[in-house]
C-alpha cells in the first residue's frame, strides 16, 4: 500500500503544481487523495481538517509572526545602506574589498529580512554598480551577490529553523538559532575566499577608508541595527530568554530604533506593517496547517517506513545515507521554496538519518542549507534569476562565474554534513 499511497501523493502534488495550483492547495488535495486509499472520503477530509487545526495548537508559532513583523520592521527605508557601510569597515581594505562588503551585507540584511531575494535586491542593488565602476568584472561582482544572497536564511531570526522545529519534535529552537549562525558564517566565510582569491588573481583595488567618512558615524548609524543579533544570540545563550521570547523582543527592539534613531518608521506607518506581518503569517500558517495533512497521509500509509526502508535496504552505511539525503534535498531545492519542503521532506528522512545516528538538530542545519543552496542553482532557483537581474546579466551567462562560489559552499555543506561539531559545538555548549 505503501508504494500505491507514495504514487498518488507525489503524482498528484506533480500534476496540480504543473497545472498553476498555490503549494499549499496541491499539498493539501493530494494529501486527500491518498487518504482515500485507506478510509472513505468523508472521514479523509474530517481526519485533514483535524490536523490542520491541531497542528496550529503550538506555543512555538508565536514567534512567527514576531520576527515576520520584525523583519518588515528592519527592513525601513536606508537600513542596507548602513549595514553596507559598516561592513566596510572590516573587509573594505582586503583585496575585493567590495565583493566582500556585498558578501557579509547579505549577511547581515539577510538575517534581518529572513530573505534572500530582499538581501540580493537592497545589497547588491547598492554594491554591484559599485564594483563595475571600480573595475570588477561584472558577471564576477553578479556571482559573489547570488552566492551569499541565502546566507541570511540560515542566520536567525530564521522561520525555517521554528518550521523545522515543529515538524521534527524534539529539534530545540534554541540549539537550531545557535548552530545556524555557525553555519551561516562558514558559508559567507568560503564565498568570500573565493572573491579573495579572485581579487588577488585580477588586481581589483581596496577600499580607501577615508571614501567611507568617519568611522565613528559609520559605528553609530549600523550599531543599532546590528546589535539585534547580539541581542537575540547573547539572550538565548546567556539564558535571560528563550528563542520564542526572543521574537517579542526583536519587534520591540525594532521598533525603537526604527522610529526612535533611524526615524525610517513613523505610528502612520505601524497599521500597514502589521497588516504585511498578518498576510505574511497566515500564508505561513495556512502552509504549516495543508503540511500537517501531508505529514500525517504519509505516516497514516507507512510513505516514511517505506522509503527508509528502501534506502537503508540499498546501504547501511552512513556516509553513503548522508551523502543520498543530501542530493535529494539539492534537487528539492531547486524546484520548491524551503519552506513547503522542509514541511514535505522532514518527516520522510529526518527517521532515515536518526536511524544511523544522526542529532535532529544538527539534521535540521545542512537540510536547511541544501535547500537554501538551491535556490540559487538552475534550473529553477529564483535566487539565481533574481540575482542575474539585480546585476543585468542574463541568468545562463552566470553559470560559469558561479561555479568556484558553486564548489566552495558544496565543500561547507560536506563538512558540516560529516563534520558534525563544526556546527554542532554551540548548541552543545548551551545546552
Amino acid at each position: 500500500m505503501a508504494l500505491e499511497a507514495g504514487l498518488i501523493l507525489f503524482v498528484v502534488f506533480a500534476i496540480l503544481l504543473i497545472l498553476g495550483m498555490p503549494i499549499a492547495i496541491s499539498v493539501a488535495a493530494s494529501s486527500i487523495c491518498t487518504l482515500l486509499l485507506v478510509v472513505p472520503f468523508d472521514i479523509a477530509v474530517f481526519t485533514s481538517a483535524q490536523k490542520m487545526v491541531s497542528s496550529l495548537n503550538s506555543f512555538s508559532l508565536v514567534a512567527i509572526p514576531f520576527f515576520v513583523l520584525s523583519g518588515i520592521i528592519m527592513n525601513g527605508g536606508g537600513i542596507a545602506e548602513k549595514l553596507v557601510n559598516f561592513a566596510m569597515l572590516f573587509v573594505g581594505r582586503v583585496p575585493g574589498g567590495l565583493a566582500h562588503t556585498n558578501i557579509l551585507g547579505n549577511a547581515l540584511f539577510g538575517s534581518m529580512s529572513s530573505s534572500a531575494i530582499a538581501a540580493s535586491t537592497a545589497i547588491g542593488g547598492v554594491l554591484i554598480p559599485q564594483q563595475v565602476k571600480a573595475g570588477y568584472d561584472r558577471k564576477f561582482a553578479t556571482a559573489a551577490n547570488i552566492a551569499s544572497a541565502p546566507t541570511g536564511m540560515v542566520i536567525p531570526p530564521s522561520t525555517a529553523f521554528i518550521m523545522y522545529s515543529l515538524v521534527a519534535g524534539g529539534a530545540s529552537i534554541s540549539s537550531l538559532f545557535l548552530g545556524g549562525y555557525l553555519v551561516g558564517a562558514l558559508w559567507a566565510l568560503s564565498i568570500m575566499i573565493v572573491a579573495f582569491l579572485h581579487a588577488k588573481k585580477h588586481h581589483y583595488k581596496t577600499i580607501d577608508r577615508s571614501e567611507l567618512g568617519s568611522v565613528g558615524t559609520v559605528l553609530k548609524e549600523a550599531l543599532p541595527s546590528v546589535m539585534l543579533i547580539v541581542i537575540i544570540i547573547g539572550g538565548i545563550l546567556s539564558g535571560l530568554f528563550t528563542a520564542i521570547e526572543a521574537s517579542a523582543i526583536a519587534v520591540a527592539y525594532s521598533l525603537i530604533i526604527a522610529m526612535f534613531f533611524y526615524k525610517t518608521v513613523t505610528v502612520k506607518d505601524i497599521p500597514t506593517m502589521l497588516r504585511d506581518a498578518v498576510l505574511t503569517t497566515g500564508t505561513i500558517a495556512f502552509l504549516l496547517a495543508t503540511s500537517s495533512m501531508m505529514s500525517f497521509a504519509m505516516a497514516f500509509t507507512g510513505i516514511p517506513q517505506a522509503i527508509s526502508a528502501a534506502i537503508l535496504g540499498l546501504t547501511s552505511n552512513k556516509y553513503i545515507i548522508l551523502l543520498m539525503v543530501n542530493l535529494v534535498l539539492l534537487v528539492v531545492g531547486m524546484f520548491m521554496d524551503v519552506g513547503p519542503a522542509i514541511m514535505i521532506f522532514t518527516p520522510i528522512f529526518l527517521p532515515v538519518v536518526t536511524s544511523v545516528g544522526v542529532d535532529p538538530v544538527h539534521f535540521g542545519l545542512f537540510a536547511i542549507m541544501n535547500l537554501c543552496v538551491g535556490s540559487i542553482t538552475p534550473p529553477v532557483g529564483s535566487g539565481l534569476y533574481v540575482g542575474a537581474s539585480v546585476g543585468g546579466v542574463k541568468a545562463e551567462k552566470m553559470l560559469r562565474p558561479l561555479v568556484p562560489f558553486y564548489i566552495a559552499i558544496m565543500l561547507v555543506l560536506l563538512a558540516i554534513t560529516y563534520f558534525p561539531q563544526l556546527v554542532m559545538w554551540l548548541p552543545n555548549l548551551a545546552s
